[in-house]
């Protein structure tokens, strides 16, 4: 049965002016034996301010599913035999220095694309333009934080990936950005898609759009840094997205048989990595770029993307052969995800999308107060109070991403779901976010919120 384009433009349509998302397009790919099926939609506006309509055409920030593209450059270069997973990088990019000198002498890629480095995530010091900004961006990380121990639990780390992108500029030769247009841009046929500002500008582009004041209002800065690139600079379309996603789902192969990646290397992508602490907000454990989760008996790799007020959602189940790509330019896009797909996956594939995390349906006693204290690493300051009402999450920005943003800290009220976890209600989405409390065995003491980790302070 084919997939009816009419029905999902519709439901995409009623979902996004439901929640509030300016502009979206849905992408639905279905490839097997005798060949791929691609249908799309398209709904609202590209930019409040100008009012210029979303097409199939239109490219959007992706945001983080550029690890997975990022992750997929290193694959090539392992499966070329010039580069180890396991060997510590100081043996290709001797100069390499981070924070702690222990973590500098057997830091691994594999720890960078599994986001267990325990280098402070979200460093988002812009280097500039030139096609050196990754050669000083990773200079920058010899002042770098070490939230955890090398290895001793997850954090999501964009820095690790801008990290990984100069080492793939080193056995290349040439800028992240070659590299990608090379290898994988040209080889897929992928007509639009880039990774800078004057190639979004070729195309319809969407713009990011945040909530102030209760009102969607065009974010004022468009994208994020260069250095910042092969952790989440990639604009696509639906369609180039899935282009991609089809490679991985044909073991590697593109869509003129040529073999861009091992299939090998494709199938340990996608492999049991590290499990994560919050099983909840992703998915329950990593691949090498990818997240893994399981739906019922099903289980699906993928990779969400947030950029300034950007949104994308990927979701592929290789025993089926499906993929889906939903890219969206503000609003409440997580519910829309959420809604859009448990109706897809399940017509499509009888794959049921979990349910998020929410408060119990019985109240859960939980003394609040070991939990009570200041959690911090770069670009974010946590802080667990407990107030008239109960306990609640005080979130603030620190450094680059605060001057950005110019947000104002904000407090999510938490309710408890179990001893060490509870779900703390986002101010301005209405959404529930989990945060896990833990402790490593050395004693130090963590939450884990928004897929990282954030050390105690005090």
């Amino acid at each position: 049965m084919s997939v009816d384009t009419d029905h999902w433009g519709r439901r995409l349509a009623a979902l996004a002016e439901e929640h509030g998302v300016p502009g979206a397009t849905l992408g639905i790919l279905r490839t097997g034996p005798d060949g791929d099926e691609l249908a799309e939609a398209a709904y609202g506006v590209l930019n409040l301010r100008t009012g210029v309509d979303v097409t199939t055409d239109s490219v959007f920030q992706i945001g983080s599913i550029t690890k997975v593209w990022t992750a997929t450059l290193v694959l090539q270069l392992v499966d070329e035999g010039r580069l180890d997973l396991d060997a510590p990088l100081l043996e290709v990019m001797p100069e390499l220095r981070v924070g702690d000198p222990e973590v500098t002498k057997r830091l691994t890629m594999r720890h960078l694309l599994v986001h267990t480095s325990g280098i402070d995530g979200d460093i988002l010091t812009d280097t500039g333009r030139g096609d050196d900004c990754l050669e000083k961006y990773a200079a920058l990380l010899a002042d770098a934080a070490q939230n955890h121990p090398l290895g001793a639990t997850w954090s999501y780390c964009n820095s690790g990936y801008s990290l990984a992108g100069r080492v793939i500029e080193k056995l290349t030769g040439g800028t992240w950005d070659a590299a990608l247009r090379e290898r994988l841009i040209t080889p897929l046929g992928l007509t639009h898609t880039g990774t800078l500002p004057e190639e979004a500008l070729l195309f319809r582009a969407a713009v990011g759009h945040l909530t102030e004041d209760g009102t969607t209002v065009p974010a004022p800065v468009w994208g994020i840094p260069r250095s910042a690139g092969p952790a989440g600079a990639i604009i696509a379309t639906a369609a180039d997205l899935l282009g991609f996603a089809r490679m991985h789902l044909r073991q590697g192969q593109a869509p003129d048989g040529t073999q861009v990646l091992s299939a090998a290397a494709t199938a340990a992508m996608a492999e049991f990595q590290a499990d994560l602490p919050d099983k909840y907000t992703l998915g329950d454990s990593w691949g090498l770029g990818w997240e893994r989760m399981g739906w019922g008996r099903h289980r699906l790799i993928g990779h969400d993307g947030n950029t300034i007020g950007q949104a994308a959602f990927l979701r592929l189940l290789p025993e089926r052969g499906v993929a889906v790509a939903l890219l969206t330019n503000g609003g409440n896009s997580r519910k829309l995800y959420e809604e859009l797909y448990r109706e897809i996956f399940d017509e499509l594939a009888g794959a049921k999308l979990p349910h998020p995390l929410g408060p119990p349906d019985e109240p859960v006693e939980v003394d609040p107060a070991p939990y009570v204290g200041v959690y911090e690493r770069a670009s974010v300051r946590q802080e667990v109070l407990v107030g008239e009402n109960g306990p609640v999450m005080r979130v603030g920005l620190t450094g680059p991403l605060a001057e950005v943003l110019q947000d104002q800290d904000a407090d999510y009220p938490m309710v408890a779901v179990a001893p060490d976890l509870f779900v703390c209600q986002d101010p301005e989405t209405g959404n529930w976010v989990p945060a896990t409390f833990y402790q490593l065995p050395s004693g130090e003491r963590y939450v884990h919120f928004g897929a990282r980790a954030t050390p105690r302070r005090a």
